[in-house]
């Protein structure tokens, strides 16, 4: 079906040409989904973009071969091209709501995209659109043809991307990881639906991930990608469990699973021995009372939090999670006062934490007493400030010190993170994901918290940067005595980095207790189901059996 030889693509920039990708060589089959696995950068999405022939106009593409089902894609025009895509080729975009038109109803997308390809007149679109959104088991269809991408979850969003992928019956479908930022129910419900359509429609499928679990789980092959080139590929039972290449041992090992540590996810030759934590006190820094949330909206109240209580004791770190919409974020949003509770109390070092509204808690003392790094480093950062700049507005704002205090703090936060001081004079446009998160977590604790919230911390990092990140967290909370407020949908992460575990469901907690009894033993079937969701990332067994190719083999 896909047949690429050779393929190489290069960027011109101010600084002469980027080899993008280096001379690669895929096929594809009906019927067959081939996993694309490595982390930003190795070329993945640019492969996708090549075959689809959406590369920016700075892009320079070239293949011995480039066919589609005995078409050339190389000599196709851009209207036979138009008139591939979508119609035997199609797409799942890495973000579904940017990929979709913010001022449109989904429905009339989906209908335009039918319409554009002759599957559908203006006389029956809305009622073809809706079998479409109906055939990727989207209830309630007809109400939702109304909606526009904001008034629907992140789940449904991506649901909607497929149903506009698979609308007019492509042959080919490429997704580009299709489950980046959603919790494990919906990214496996999303992933069994995606690979229930190719297997009925006998299509071939390329996914796009760099999340082993799910490559291991949907791919019949995959092919390992490192700047550019392929490293190693083979059927995934193999070549996860024998890889040859260091750099698919190295992706293997990042992958946060049951019975390792957080130091084994980093390669030998960067472990350190696991620093001695004081352990969490007797005393209870935050403790939190039948806490409720209520959001007005134009129809019912919708009541986002149920009387949720729980504490942490001073050095303690306890996690939060829960599916999106569960009211784990809500809850850490109230405890770091950037929202205000609608019921409960909450008490912070023995004092009312709710005493002050949330309005008015950033001219509080107990302001730098407690931060939050947020899930996307990028969006949290000022665009306009340098990372010195990031970290000196905290300092600024929540300490007395001098120019020169402050200065020498820059530097030290810079230390304590690993972030190179060559790094602290550029823009985050300039910057790596993961130097990115570790500015992120710097700015959290420039003052020195007692308490700090991560949200999400690492969920759109790569493997080995998450890795790095979470081993960080750790050295830092020993080091600092620091008490953590960890959310996440990541149950492995969970377990390596808390003490205790709180589970939600529709706003309300569901279980609780030590990690070790929660995660292993579960009483509640929604707890379970979590568990049983959740992706199973393949264990290196040797390094023996896998085949290793060279990148014009």
């Amino acid at each position: 079906m896909l047949d690429v030889r050779n393929l190489e693509v290069s960027f011109a920039t101010r600084r002469g040409n980027v080899a993008a990708v280096r001379g690669i060589d895929l096929h594809v089959d009906a019927g067959e989904t081939l996993g694309i696995v490595g982390e930003s950068g190795s070329g993945k999405s640019v492969t996708s973009y090549a075959v689809m022939r959406l590369l920016d106009p700075a892009a320079t593409l070239s293949a011995t071969r480039l066919n589609y089902g005995g078409i050339d894609l190389l000599r196709a025009s851009e209207r036979d091209m138009r008139d591939l895509r979508g119609r035997e080729i199609s797409m799942i975009f890495q973000n579904p709501r940017a990929a979709l038109n913010p001022i449109r109803t989904v429905g009339q997308q989906i209908s335009d995209v039918l319409r554009q390809h002759v599957r559908a007149g203006r006389s029956d679109a809305r009622s073809k659109a809706i079998a479409a959104m109906e055939a990727v088991e989207i209830r309630d269809s007809a109400q939702r043809f109304r909606a526009y991408p904001f008034e629907l979850s992140g789940g449904m969003c991506q649901r909607i991307v497929i149903a506009l992928a698979l609308a007019c019956d492509p042959r080919l479908l490429i997704a580009d990881e299709p489950t980046t930022g959603l919790d494990i129910t919906t990214q496996k419900t999303v992933m069994d639906l995606i690979a229930k359509v190719i297997r009925q429609r006998n299509m071939g499928a390329v996914l796009i991930t760099h999340d082993l679990g799910l490559a291991a789980e949907y791919c019949d092959r995959v092919m390992v990608m490192k700047d550019g080139r392929v490293v190693e590929q083979g059927v995934p039972d193999k070549l996860f469990q024998h890889p040859v290449d260091a750099y698919t041992r190295k992706l293997v090992d990042a992958n946060p699973r049951a019975g390792t540590t957080v130091r084994e996810l980093l390669p030998n030759e960067s472990r350190s021995p696991m620093p001695c934590m004081k352990g969490a006190s007797q005393d209870s820094l935050i403790s939190v009372d039948r806490l409720g949330k209520i959001f007005a909206t134009a129809g019912a109240p919708v009541h986002a939090v149920r009387e949720v209580s729980f504490s942490i004791s001073r050095g303690g770190s306890l996690g939060l999670v829960g599916e999106s919409g569960s009211g784990k974020s809500t809850v850490s949003s109230i405890i770091a006062r950037l929202a205000d509770a609608s019921s409960g109390t909450a008490s912070f070092a023995g004092a009312d934490l709710f005493d002050v509204p949330a309005h008015r808690f950033a001219r509080d003392p107990r302001r730098a007493r407690i931060q939050m790094v947020f899930q996307d480093a990028t969006d949290s950062l000022n665009p306009r400030h340098t990372a010195r700049q990031s970290l000196l507005e905290p300092i600024k704002r929540l300490s007395s010190s001098g120019a020169k205090e402050r200065e020498a703090r820059v530097r030290e936060l810079a230390d304590l993170v690993g972030l190179p001081h060559v790094l602290l004079s550029r823009f985050p446009h300039q910057l790596s994901g993961g130097q990115k998160a570790r500015v992120g977590i710097a700015r959290a604790i420039a003052v020195e918290p007692d308490l700090l919230i991560l949200d999400e911390p690492t969920a759109a990092l790569d493997v080995s940067i998450q890795a790095v990140i979470l081993n960080l967290l750790v050295d830092l909370r020993a080091r600092l005595s620091m008490t953590y407020l960890f959310v996440s949908h990541d149950l492995q992460v969970v377990r390596m980095l808390c003490d205790d575990v709180v589970v939600m469901k529709a706003g309300a907690v569901v279980e609780q207790g030590p990690v070790s009894e929660v995660l292993h033993t579960p009483a509640h079937d929604y707890t379970k189901s979590l568990i049983a969701a959740a992706p199973k990332p393949p264990a290196r067994v040797e390094s023996l059996g896998a085949t290793r190719i060279s990148s014009h083999a």
